[in-house]
C-alpha cells in the first residue's frame, strides 16, 4: 500500500511537472521573447507600405494590441498616415497607445481647468492643449531622427562605394551599412536588406525605406539607384557625387541657420512675450486682466489680439524658414 501510494505520488509529481513544461513551450511559441523579436521585425519591414506582393511572409503592422480597437481603428480614415508617422519617429509605439495617451492627457487638462480659477472659455483650451502634447513628442523625435540620418547618409554612401569598389554587389553593401553603420541610419538599411532576403525587389525596398525615411537626399539616391539599374554606369562614381553633393548643401545649410539665427530668437521673443506678460499681470493683478475675458469687448479685445499674434507668428515663421 505504501509503495503504490508513493508510485501515485512521483507519478502525480511527473504529470504536474509536465503539465507545467507544456504550458510554458505553449506560450514561449505564441509569446516568447524570440517571437516578439520576428514579429517586432516583421512588422517593421511593412511599415512602409508593401509595394511588392512577392512575400506572403510580411505580417502587416497592428494598430493597436487589442483585437476590438484594432477593427475600430482601422475604419478611420488616415489612420494608416499616423501610424506611419509613428513608424518614422522610430518610437515603439502604436496608434492605439498614442489615442489611450492623447486620452489621458486630454483627461489630465479638464482636471487642471477644473481645480485652477481660469474661465469657461479656457477649458476646451486646456483639454485641446493637453490632448495635442503626445503627438507634438512624437512630431519632436521624428524630426530629430530624420535630422540625424540625413546627416549620416552621405557616410552611408560612402561606405556602400567603398563596399563595391572592394568587390561587393550592391545588395551586399546596403546590408554592410545595416550592420556596420550607425543608428538610426543602419536600422533602416537593415530593414531594407531584410526585404530583399525574404524575396522583396531591390527597387521595390528601396522605395520602402523612401517611404520610411521621407527626406530629399535619400530620394535623391533612390532614384539615381533606379535610373542606373535601368540604364547602366558607374554606380560607385554616382554615389560618391552624391555624398559630396550632400556635404555641401550641409555646409550652405549650416550657414544659413546662422545667418537667420538672430530672426529666429527675435520670433520667438515676440511671439512669447504678449503671452508671458499677460499670465505675469493675471498673477500679479488678477482684478485688472479679468476685465479681458468679462467684459464683452474685452473678449473680443482679446480674440483680435489673438488673431493678429498667430498671424505674426506665421509670417516670422515664414521668413526665417529658408529651405536650401
Amino acid at each position: 500500500m505504501n509503495n503504490l501510494l508513493l508510485i501515485f505520488i512521483v507519478i502525480g509529481f511527473l504529470a504536474v511537472v509536465l503539465m507545467i513544461e507544456g504550458g510554458y513551450l505553449l506560450w514561449n511559441s505564441h509569446r516568447g521573447s524570440e517571437v516578439r523579436r520576428v514579429q517586432r521585425r516583421l512588422q517593421m519591414l511593412s511599415a512602409g507600405g508593401r509595394l511588392s506582393t512577392e512575400s506572403e511572409l510580411i505580417k502587416e503592422r497592428l494598430l493597436s494590441s487589442t483585437p476590438a480597437i484594432e477593427r475600430l481603428l482601422q475604419q478611420v480614415p488616415r489612420v494608416q498616415q499616423l501610424d506611419r508617422l509613428l513608424m518614422q519617429s522610430g518610437l515603439n509605439l502604436t496608434v492605439g497607445r498614442l489615442g489611450s495617451r492623447t486620452a489621458f492627457f486630454a483627461a489630465a487638462g479638464l482636471i487642471v481647468w477644473l481645480m485652477s480659477p481660469l474661465p469657461k472659455w479656457a477649458g476646451p483650451l486646456c483639454v485641446l492643449g493637453a490632448a495635442i502634447l503626445p503627438l507634438i513628442h512624437v512630431l519632436r523625435i521624428r524630426r530629430t531622427r530624420l535630422s540625424t540620418i540625413e546627416q549620416q547618409l552621405p557616410d552611408a554612401l560612402d561606405l556602400m562605394s567603398r563596399a563595391m569598389r572592394a568587390g561587393h554587389a550592391f545588395p551586399s553593401a546596403v546590408s554592410m551599412v545595416g550592420s556596420d553603420g550607425p543608428q538610426p541610419i543602419a536600422r533602416e538599411f537593415a530593414i531594407a536588406s531584410d526585404e530583399v532576403n525574404y524575396g522583396i525587389l531591390m527597387q521595390d525596398a528601396l522605395r520602402n525605406l523612401s517611404l520610411r525615411v521621407p527626406i530629399t537626399d535619400l530620394r535623391f539616391f533612390v532614384i539615381a539607384v533606379a535610373i542606373q539599374r535601368e540604364t547602366g554606369g558607374n554606380l560607385t562614381e554616382i554615389l560618391d557625387k552624391l555624398a559630396a553633393l550632400m556635404r555641401a548643401r550641409f555646409r550652405l545649410l549650416g550657414t544659413v541657420k546662422v545667418l537667420s539665427a538672430e530672426g529666429k530668437w527675435s520670433g520667438w521673443i515676440l511671439s512669447l512675450l504678449p503671452i508671458v506678460l499677460l499670465g505675469v499681470i493675471n498673477l500679479i493683478n488678477p482684478t485688472f486682466m479679468s476685465i479681458l475675458w468679462k467684459d464683452p469687448a474685452g473678449l473680443i479685445t482679446l480674440w483680435i489680439g489673438a488673431g493678429l499674434l498667430i498671424a505674426g507668428i506665421i509670417w516670422m515663421w515664414r521668413i526665417v524658414k529658408i529651405h536650401v
